[in-house]
């Protein structure tokens, strides 16, 4: 499996905390460093001092490091338009040397929107369709060629496609949990299907969902990378896993089936775990950037018992 680093950032965190974050993440070999796209702290914290943008944060990491790759778990498609999102996305791939991840999502933070004043229509799925439709169209478009596309709620008119990504194919991430409408858009434009914070057995469960949807759809299930988010608390003994439990406001007496949680062996156990579900990529959700020590306790004592 391939392990990514996966972190929060409205949460409370500067560029400079995210910086170090992500080059530390890059220096002990993780493969990726994804952020959320998120503008408003959830729960009870205050968030300072953010918030700070996904893509703009991500244009950043990509002169700042050199060999890990980067991307949003995932955008929204409320955030941006996505005639405007192609270009960005695209312009980052370029700034990184084909670094460049593209999660896509429909949005769901409510409280969010409202803050912010960015419209939050009941119905979006038929809006990450067509933005999906739009952006990998638009990077598919021929050298000098131009691109245009007319739906219910995009129309883009004879756009030059440019610039254009360093990739030969832009890797595209849609996720969630639902039984179909989410599984079905994956397996029309997605390269990876992600299922976030399940028990082990969550997710056996949609990944043989997802199995049945891309055989309906004509889709080989070998050809769509499956991945995993969890959030992740690792400690050498139970005093160290509280620590870190209670500064990203997970119980450390709880049952932790949709968290993983533990010594780097028990670590390692569930993660061998995820590798026999036909599991491609996990996402190790770290929320306190500051605790550089956890990266570097995952990459010392739990990834090389899975190599």
């Amino acid at each position: 499996m391939e392990y990514c680093i996966f972190t929060e950032p409205q949460q409370g965190a500067s560029y400079d905390t995210i910086v170090a974050h992500a080059q530390r993440a890059e220096q002990l070999g993780f493969h990726a460093w994804f952020r959320s796209d998120h503008y408003l702290v959830m729960g009870d914290g205050d968030g300072l001092p953010g918030p700070t943008d996904a893509w703009t944060t991500l244009a950043g990491l990509a002169r700042e490091t050199s060999t890990i790759r980067l991307g949003t778990l995932v955008s929204s498609a409320t955030h941006r338009h996505p005639g405007i999102l192609a270009v960005q996305v695209a312009q980052v791939d370029q700034m990184s040397g084909g670094r460049a991840e593209f999660g896509l999502g429909t949005g769901w933070y409510a409280r969010e929107h409202e803050a912010f004043g960015i419209p939050f229509p009941d119905k979006r799925f038929g809006m990450l369709e067509e933005q999906l439709a739009i952006v990998t169209g638009y990077w598919a478009t021929p050298d000098g060629a131009t691109f245009s596309f007319e739906g219910d709620h995009y129309s883009l008119v004879d756009v030059p496609a440019l610039p254009k990504i360093v990739q030969d194919r832009m890797p595209v991430i849609v996720g969630g949990g639902g039984p179909r409408r989410t599984p079905e858009i994956a397996a029309r434009f997605a390269t990876e299907f992600n299922i976030g914070f399940r028990s082990i057995d969550g997710f056996r469960d949609v990944l043989e969902n997802l199995d049945r949807v891309c055989a309906d759809e004509g889709r080989d299930p070998a050809t769509l990378k499956k991945s995993v988010a969890w959030p992740t608390v690792v400690g050498r003994d139970a005093a160290e896993i509280a620590r870190r439990c209670a500064a990203v406001g997970i119980d450390p007496e709880g049952d932790h089936d949709e968290e993983l949680v533990g010594t780097p062996a028990q670590v390692v156990e569930r993660l061998a775990a995820l590798g026999e579900l036909g599991v491609d990529r996990v996402y190790l959700q770290t929320v306190d950037m500051t605790d550089l020590e956890h990266l570097d306790l995952i990459a010392a004592d739990v990834l090389p018992q899975l190599a």
